[in-house]
């Protein structure tokens, strides 16, 4: 059984670090704001805003990125721990985390994108995460529900979702531990030790701005490493911008629909239940996931999925 981290109460204070990406202050704004009209207390990590470019733009060097994380992480006074943003990063923090007093007092980490791989490597010490949206994303249009749904969770609410059913979903009903997230991360900590525990697992998966081909590659190294074999259902999130955006009508949807006929047809001798567009990823209509919760999913004729 994966360990919950405390339930928030008004006062508390939320950490906000970049692990990954630059960020602009002026990206934050909006998020912040929202942080404190809740009722808790935004605390800035010391590097939020650093810059430093090598090949990518990071929020600072590989060591002020860590020492922000473990600050973040093990502060007694913190209660929450939020991303700013995802891009690429996370890599390089996870041979240097320490959760020595993370471990006594365990707390929520929020973020999705790139931060994959910080909440499969909290997963494989048994922590649950939330996969929501980052602060960044409060100034690019996401929906104030996707937030306050994060809202609901750090006060101790489990969520329960209703959808309607999918062409491309497969029937059936299930219980497990939910894993997962973003679907470049979990193929690029395929054969690694923080590699997420496939075995008897419900599986998430989500991107952004993949070529269809790429797509198929990582699908394929999931078939491919036996992942299939080994989870009991699949949950298949946001897919969006993928492919050339001069040829695809649906660039800009939040679930394309030939991405979704590529990993049916990929899955299709497997006989585990699967939901398409389930609304969470890098889209504008976000429902956050707990990643590390036990979940019952039911895909009949309507899809009910519930922590």
């Amino acid at each position: 059984m994966k360990i919950f981290p405390k339930s928030l109460t008004k006062g508390d204070k939320i950490a906000i670090i970049s692990p990954a990406g630059s960020i602009e202050p002026s990206q934050l704004e909006k998020g912040i704001e929202m942080i404190k009209s809740k009722g808790f207390e935004p605390v800035l990590g010391e590097n939020l805003y650093t810059k430093f470019s090598n090949g990518y733009n990071y929020a600072g060097t590989e060591e002020q990125r860590l020492k922000d994380m473990n600050w973040a992480l093990n502060d007694s006074e913190i209660s929450a721990v939020w991303a700013s943003r995802g891009g690429y990063g996370c890599q390089h923090l996870v041979e240097g985390l320490n959760l020595k007093e993370f471990t006594k007092n365990p707390k929520w980490y929020i973020g999705y994108s790139d931060n994959t791989v910080i909440q499969s490597f909290l997963l494989k010490k048994g922590f649950a995460s939330i996969h929501g949206q980052t602060i960044k994303t409060s100034s690019f249009g996401v929906t104030e529900e996707s937030y306050d749904l994060i809202f609901h969770i750090l006060k101790g609410k489990k969520p329960k979702y209703s959808l309607e059913s999918n062409q491309f979903n497969k029937k059936g009903n299930i219980e497990g531990e939910l894993i997962g997230g973003n679907l470049a991360l979990i193929y690029a900590l395929l054969g690694t030790k923080y590699s997420f525990d496939f075995k008897d697992k419900i599986l998430f998966i989500e991107d952004i701005g993949e070529n269809f081909y790429a797509l198929d590659r990582m699908i394929m190294s999931l078939e491919l490493a036996g992942v299939f074999t080994k989870i009991k259902g699949l949950i298949v999130g946001g897919m969006t911008n993928m492919g050339d955006e001069k040829d695809n009508k649906q660039y800009e949807e939040s679930f394309d629909k030939f991405a979704n006929q590529l990993i049916a047809d990929r899955i299709s001798k497997y006989n585990f239940p699967v939901v398409f567009d389930f609304p969470n990823g890098h889209i504008k209509d976000n429902r956050p996931l707990i990643i590390g919760s036990q979940v019952k999913v039911k895909v009949n004729d309507k899809v009910k999925v519930e922590f």
